[in-house]
Parts: structure tokens; C-alpha cells; sequence
């Protein structure tokens, strides 16, 4: 039988199921088949944007532009025009890559345009584009929340750094099979949810829209491991009272990994307590790629995001940029990071650049604690859930973990806002389990008391039909108003 060899060395079976979106799928040969004379009609092209859809054609698309080493842009789909039109002119692409038929935004419409045709084969031998570890294969594009979204220059050694870090921590192999409903203009669904398998010469089942139905489906069918956010383990916690086949499978999966945001320590324990299976955390950025994660082979602690992967160091700084040595966790410091996983540049940002570092170590802006093995437990965002109150410093994080664990509430967050005797006061906002009868403020604030400390309790709480998250699933904290 032919063979083809992954990235990483591996040999692979050319009937190997590379892509799966639905009902359409590609194997190893065939995906070469595509991808090759893609990629050379690529070539000379300066940069090139992807309409980032979870389909098909983007996870060709962007093989196809890291084959003919040209720097490809992911588009987020639900972009406003504003947004788009800022990202277009930022980075100047010369052409966008999309799926046929697909009707393009103004923004993108005035770029010259190449359809991605996955039926449509060719010489497959083309030879990928022979770079150095520093030349730029992505520009991914911030969220934007205290400006417009910046672009993070992201070079072939990161992306490969960070894949080949992650099949170390996680036994990752050709045998695995990803299953994921991720989005695929961000580094979770794009670099390790398309590029992880193809770089183990292993396999992708995309659900195209995420669901519990269309997870038990997957895995139970031979799907080895799960990427999610917590959104999506939150819906998988609540189905699986209620869906024995859906139990099973998550059981037999070898893997169960969330990121993008902290996993829900009540979500964790539901999920053990119906499978005997303990989710796995990573903790990464655009900026950073992969920087810490539990490891296959170690505790997959609740509350907690693992230890530094391979050639990566972290460490812990305080205000004044000195680094924090404790190991008690209770010490909270800002993380930074510096390793090979590191992104290059903001894109015409200079001045955002040499910012974001300190020498070497890229400022995270994420604060944490250091257990006692090394472990990194994450507490919040610096500018958004480190409140300081009473003359403490409070991470909202283990609040809001303490709060999910009342019966009462749904779903909560936790923010800071001014007090003129504490500094700051602790405000819940609570989504209740019945919305007829929400749980009272002063049950809310006791029992944090009880479960935390007396000085970590809330002294607001106010209620909401849902919380605002973005297309990751994260809590857009800034947009918590009184």
C-alpha cells in the first residue's frame, strides 16, 4: 500500500482518513492530491486571507498556504464589517482563499479571490516550501477588547514547537483521532485542532457545529480524543444525566482536553462523577501558542492548568516585575513566558511589541498561583479578575468555582468595582438554575464565606438572563456593567 510521511517523520497509510467535515473527507493521498497544485499557485503571493469557515476547504486552504510558505490570514466569519475592514488593511493580503459559492463580505470582495476545490486533483507531489523556523506561517488576529484586534505574526517553529511539545504531555500519535466543533480562525480549533493530527499523521473529525449528539456519535465510532472549551463541556456536564450512550463514550475516549478559557471546577467533577474520566487543561494564548497542560500520564487536577511543557519557562512576577518564588499557592503572580512557542510580532505594531515583553518574557497579563509540585493555577486576567479589596488581592476565578457550586446558580462571573472603603467590592453576576426563584444574595455571599474565606465573599450580587461570551466561549467581563 502506498505510504505518505507526516511532518513529524511518521508514516502514514495514503488511505488514511486525513479530514473529516460531515460527510466529506479527504484522505492522506487525497489531501496531497488538492493541496499540491494549490499551494503552486500560490507561490509569489505576499499573504494570503482565509474565510475561516468550519469546513473543508479552510483546513485545505491552509495546508495548501503553509505548503507554498506564504503567511496566511484566518478570517473569523461573524467579523463585523468594521473589524474586517481593519484586519484587511492591516495586513494587506493579495488574495483570499474560500470555499466555492461562498458569498464574501465588502471588506474581502474588493481581494482577488481563489476557490478552494477539494474534488479537484492533481500532482501530488508537490514539494513544500523549504523555510526557516523563523519565517512567518500565520497572522492571527486578537479579539480586540481594549482596541482594535492586533495581528499576531506566528513563525513555522512556534506552530511545530508546540505540536510536537503537546504529543509529548499527551502521548499524542497517528493512531489518535481528534474529534472537535472548534472554530477554525483561532489557534485552538486551526494550529491544534487541523495541524495537531496532520503533523501526527493522524486524523480529524470536525462536528461543523458543535453537540453533544454529534460527540457521542464521533467517539463512540472511534474517536480517541476531544478538544472543547468550556461552554462545550458545560453542555456535556448537563446532557449526561440524561444520555447513558453519551456517558459511554466520553468513557472510552483516551483524551478529554479543554482550553481557551478555565474549565469550571463543578463541571470537572460532574464529568468524572458520570464517565471516571478527569478533563485535561491546557493554558495557552495567541501570542504564546501552548505554554503549560496536565500531562497524559499525570493528576488532572481540577482548578489547575499543569506544568511548563517541554522548552517552555514560566515564571511568576509581582508588581513590581520581581519574580515570585512561593510555592504555597496563595502567591499571586502575573505569568510570563519565553520559549520557542513564542509569537514574533503585532504586525505593524512595534510599539505593541516591545510592550508585551520583558526582555525575553512575553507578558501574559494572566495572574496565577504555583502549587507546591509545580502545578499553575490560573486566578484570572490582570485587568479584568484581579480585584483588590480590603487591602487582599483576589483572583475572581476561585469565586466564581465556589459559586457554581450552589445549587441555585447556572452559570456565574465575577468582576470588581469601585468601593470607598474596601478599594474594590466583589460583584457576582449569577445566571440562576430557575430564574422564578434566584438564590439570595446573602445564601450567596455565606456560602462563599464558608467555602473560601470571609474577605472573598461578594458583596453584589445581580442576576442575568446569560452571560456575554465571545465566538471561544469566554466571558466578556468588560461588557459587566452596573
Amino acid at each position: 500500500m502506498p505510504t505518505f510521511r507526516a511532518p513529524d517523520g511518521t508514516t502514514v497509510p495514503a488511505d488514511r482518513i486525513a479530514f473529516r467535515f460531515g460527510d466529506r473527507a479527504l484522505t492522506y493521498a487525497e489531501l496531497a492530491a488538492v493541496t499540491g497544485p494549490l499551494a503552486a499557485g500560490l507561490g509569489g503571493e505576499r499573504r494570503v486571507a482565509i474565510w475561516a469557515t468550519p469546513t473543508l476547504e479552510t483546513a485545505v486552504a491552509v495546508v495548501a498556504a503553509l505548503e507554498a510558505g506564504v503567511p496566511a490570514v484566518p478570517v473569523n466569519p461573524r467579523s463585523g464589517e468594521a473589524e474586517l475592514a481593519h484586519i484587511v488593511a492591516d495586513s494587506e493580503p493579495s488574495l483570499v482563499l474560500a470555499a466555492p459559492g461562498e458569498t464574501l463580505p465588502g471588506a474581502l470582495s474588493v481581494l482577488a479571490r481563489a476557490d478552494v476545490d477539494v474534488t479537484a486533483g492533481g500532482p501530488a507531489h508537490h514539494a513544500p516550501a523549504d523555510l526557516p523556523d523563523t519565517a512567518p506561517a500565520l497572522v492571527v488576529y486578537t479579539s480586540g477588547t481594549t482596541g482594535p484586534p492586533k495581528g499576531a505574526v506566528l513563525p513555522r517553529g512556534a506552530i511545530t514547537s508546540t505540536l510536537d511539545a503537546l504529543a509529548d504531555a499527551w502521548a499524542w500519535t497517528g493512531d489518535d483521532v481528534l474529534v472537535h466543533g472548534l472554530p477554525l480562525f483561532h489557534v485552538h480549533g486551526l494550529i491544534l485542532g487541523v495541524l495537531g493530527p496532520l503533523r501526527r499523521g493522524g486524523s480529524l473529525r470536525h462536528l461543523g457545529r458543535f453537540s453533544a449528539e454529534g460527540v457521542a456519535r464521533e467517539l463512540a465510532g472511534g474517536g480517541t480524543m476531544l478538544f472543547g472549551v468550556p461552554t462545550m463541556y458545560h453542555r456535556l456536564a448537563e446532557a449526561l444525566d440524561d444520555d447513558p450512550a453519551l456517558a459511554k463514550a466520553l468513557t472510552g475516549a483516551r483524551l478529554l482536553v479543554s482550553g481557551s478559557a478555565a474549565l469550571p471546577v463543578h463541571d470537572h467533577e460532574r464529568i468524572a462523577a458520570a464517565t471516571g474520566r478527569r478533563v485535561v487543561e491546557r493554558y495557552g494564548m495567541t501570542e504564546t501558542l501552548m505554554n503549560t497542560s496536565v500531562r497524559a500520564d499525570g493528576e488532572a487536577r481540577a482548578g489547575t492548568v499543569g506544568v511548563p511543557l517541554p522548552g517552555v519557562e514560566v515564571r511568576l512576577v509581582d508588581e513590581a516585575g520581581d519574580p515570585v518564588g512561593a510555592r504555597d499557592g496563595e502567591t499571586i503572580g502575573e505569568i510570563q513566558v519565553r520559549g520557542p512557542n513564542l509569537f514574533t510580532e503585532y504586525l505593524n505594531r512595534p510599539d505593541a511589541t516591545a510592550e508585551a515583553f520583558a526582555g525575553d518574557w512575553f507578558r501574559t497579563g494572566d495572574m496565577a498561583v504555583l502549587e507546591h509540585d509545580g502545578y499553575v493555577r490560573i486566578v484570572g486576567r490582570k485587568a479584568t479578575d484581579l480585584i483588590k479589596s480590603g487591602g487582599y488581592k483576589i483572583g475572581a476565578g476561585e469565586i466564581e468555582n465556589a459559586l457554581l457550586e450552589y445549587a441555585g446558580v447556572r452559570e456565574a462571573a465575577v468582576t470588581g468595582e469601585p468601593d470607598e472603603d474596601l478599594g474594590e467590592r466583589i460583584v457576582a453576576w449569577i445566571v440562576p438554575a430557575d430564574p422564578q426563584n434566584p438564590p439570595a444574595e446573602r445564601e450567596l455571599a455565606d456560602h462563599v464565606a464558608r467555602r473560601l474565606a470571609p474577605h472573598k465573599r461578594p458583596r453584589v450580587v445581580r442576576l442575568l438572563a446569560e452571560l456575554p461570551r465571545n465566538d471561544m466561549g469566554k466571558i466578556m467581563k468588560r461588557s459587566l456593567r452596573g
